[in-house]
């Protein structure tokens, strides 16, 4: 491992550049593969991340890039990881365009991709009008007509935290739903509108949602759409050796090791909590314990 790099990141969006600032200002040699096709893409406008907030995902990015290249101890490039193998020791990255590039230390900042339902116009509308987080998106639409697309515990969840935001709001169970009696008679008592109808389609124009069409052909007309949706890593996880949570997350301990020793990850791809700043801060994080151990292991 003679000429091998100390770090590759895969993934360059907001954790794998948080992370690479911090290696390449610790002189550490650093590439960054990234495929371009971050998760929140198609999202108009990024909120609540102090000094960047009304910011496009785009801008954003293109400054950490901007910033980060300054330093000529971090490379960036175009491309796919398809496969890690190696050992503590040293690691070998195979891209998709068949080259082979080796490091000592590997960070996976490699997000996750979301799997959106089968329903016509959901996919349109998703990161612009159906969204997943209150903290990221719920003040532009605060007081509007707002629908929660979730059922049981997770939807009453929800709920909880719009209804500060929002008091029309409508809660879709798609089918059957599933509260006890206790959470149904809050949901009354907010005057929290239920409707148990699986839905036929969503209805939009350019990715804004306008109603809810229902199966029964009943309909709802909304501004904004809570929901929480399926999503897969990346990588291929179980060819890399690494773990799961029961949630499908990558498992890692405090330090944001993984159960493969020698590989971290950091951002979208082990926490339920997705946003900017929290990425930004993990890949960090996840960098000075790099860096810590890349410097036990050469003093």
């Amino acid at each position: 491992m003679g000429n091998a790099l100390d770090v590759i990141i895969i993934g360059g969006s907001y954790a794998g550049m948080s992370a690479a600032l911090s290696l390449g200002r610790s002189l550490r040699e650093v590439l960054v593969l990234d495929n371009g096709k971050p998760c929140n893409r198609h999202t108009p406008y990024s909120h609540n991340f102090l000094t960047q907030d009304g910011k496009t995902p785009g801008e954003i990015s293109g400054i950490s890039r901007e910033q980060v290249m300054k330093y000529d101890t971090v490379k960036f490039r175009q491309a796919t990881a398809v496969r890690i193998s190696g050992h503590p020791e040293g690691f070998e990255v195979e891209t998709g365009d068949g080259e082979f590039l080796a490091a000592r230390k590997i960070i996976l900042a490699s997000g996750v991709k979301d799997i959106c339902p089968e329903i016509p116009g959901f996919a349109e509308c998703w990161g612009r009008s159906i969204i997943h987080c209150p903290y990221c998106h719920g003040y532009e639409i605060r007081n509007r007509a707002t629908g929660i697309l979730c059922n049981g515990e997770a939807a009453f969840e929800i709920s909880m935290l719009v209804f500060n935001l929002t008091r029309n709001l409508t809660v879709f169970t798609n089918g059957e739903p599933d509260f006890s009696e206790e959470q149904r008679e809050q949901f009354r008592r907010n005057e929290i509108h239920l409707i148990e109808e699986e839905i036929e389609e969503i209805i939009h124009r350019n990715g804004q949602i306008c109603k809810v069409l229902m199966k029964n052909g009943s309909e709802a007309v909304l501004d904004a759409l809570y929901t929480k949706i399926p999503f897969e890593q990346n990588i291929n996880c179980e060819a890399a050796g690494l773990e799961l949570t029961g949630h499908g997350f990558i498992a890692i301990d405090r330090f944001h090791k993984t159960s493969r020793e020698g590989i971290f990850a950091c951002g979208d791809n082990v926490t339920l909590m997705r946003s900017v700043a929290n990425a930004v801060a993990q890949g960090s994080f996840t960098a000075a314990i790099v860096n810590r151990e890349l410097s036990e292991e050469r003093f």
